[in-house]
């Protein structure tokens, strides 16, 4: 891969690649050149690579001469496809009509702020599955995962179903094995969606801390949630994770992986579906994590993509990944279905 930047009086004090990847400092050095900066890498073992140009004095800016920008929780990004990466069909599937429902709970953290997303057309009243989505706005905007639960009604790959798309207002503290939130989620803020919506079936989703926090709300309120979608979960212990020894709750959040590693029985067994980034460091933890919960007796999959800790990655793995774990749980595309039979797999 070739990275070149324009700048023939060699204004620049110096510029430097920043991207995902943890490639050695010395590798993302660009060389000065005749027109300007240059930089040459071998292929990234991804399928698309995102990336910023960080220039001396002046901070990381996006490749002036790469169309292609992605936005994300911490600004955009540019990026490159690399051969093979094809981006998800259903994102050109004309969804169903839909509306979009603002909803303020009072709970132990706080207000939480939710926004339901229903098929138009369906009175409130009527039964439907439902999908929870930590960061779930961030992921509407990022991962498009509104288009996703529109296009896969209207191709009836799925039920019609509703997603609560959940906002934190502190988002580390929140989702750091935080018992009060915990409590705020399953206690509050899941009883008053059901109370304005009639629901079933309930699956919780959520990517890095927000999936460690799914896992805490269903470990401590067993029983809670029938599916778990956890992607690129940030399941850090002192072996897998040294490096993230300085994030501010990193003692809360390996203590309560150290007690799912450590335990002898799962106080309950909801379906799992996992993702993670083959490359990503969270990849390490997240086997580690799936090994141990089938050991309990839980149905886990665990699939890893050529793609990084990024919202992208999430969205492209959604369908099939979250598609089939949100079939076994439902049932057929008319929701009818009797759902998954327990059992234990690998």
């Amino acid at each position: 891969m070739v990275f070149r930047l324009g700048d023939a009086a060699h204004a620049f004090a110096g510029v430097r690649l920043w991207q995902e990847l943890g490639l050695p400092a010395e590798l993302l050095e660009f060389k000065p050149v005749e027109y300007g900066w240059e930089l040459r890498l071998p292929r990234p073992s991804v399928h698309r690579m995102e990336y910023l140009f960080d220039i001396a004095d002046l901070g990381p800016r996006t490749d002036p001469t790469n169309p292609r920008t992605v936005g994300g929780a911490f600004g955009h990004h540019s990026w490159l496809p690399l051969p093979g990466y094809v981006e998800p069909a259903w994102l050109t599937v004309s969804p169903i009509p839909s509306t979009l429902t603002p909803l303020t709970t009072e709970s132990p953290v706080g207000p939480v702020d939710v926004q339901v997303w229903a098929p138009e057309g369906i009175a409130p009243m009527f039964e439907l599955p439902l999908l929870l989505a930590h960061d779930g706005p961030e992921f509407a905007t990022y991962a498009g995962l509104v288009q996703y639960a529109g296009a896969m009604v209207a191709r009836a790959t799925l039920p019609p179903f509703r997603l609560a798309l959940i906002e934190p207002t502190a988002r580390n503290l929140w989702y750091s094995a935080n018992p009060q939130y915990a409590e705020a989620l399953t206690q509050y803020v899941l009883p008053a969606v059901e109370e304005s919506y009639r629901s079933r079936r309930p699956v919780l989703m959520g990517a890095s801390l927000g999936a460690l926090a799914a896992l805490y709300a269903e470990w401590h309120h067993p029983g809670t949630f029938d599916g778990l979608f956890l992607q690129s979960g940030s399941f850090f212990t002192p072996a897998t994770d040294p490096q993230e020894a300085k994030f501010e709750y990193y003692a809360e959040v390996t203590r309560f992986v150290e007690q799912v590693l450590t335990a002898t029985t799962a106080p309950s067994t909801p379906l799992v579906g996992m993702t993670s980034g083959a490359t990503e460091e969270n990849v390490h933890n997240n086997r580690v994590l799936a090994a141990r919960l089938a050991e309990l007796g839980l149905d886990v999959t665990l699939a890893e993509t050529p793609d990084m800790h990024n919202f992208t990655a999430w969205r492209d793995v959604l369908d099939p990944d979250l598609t089939e774990l949100l079939r076994q749980t439902w049932g057929g595309a008319d929701g009818t279905g009797a759902g998954r039979v327990g059992g234990a797999g690998a």
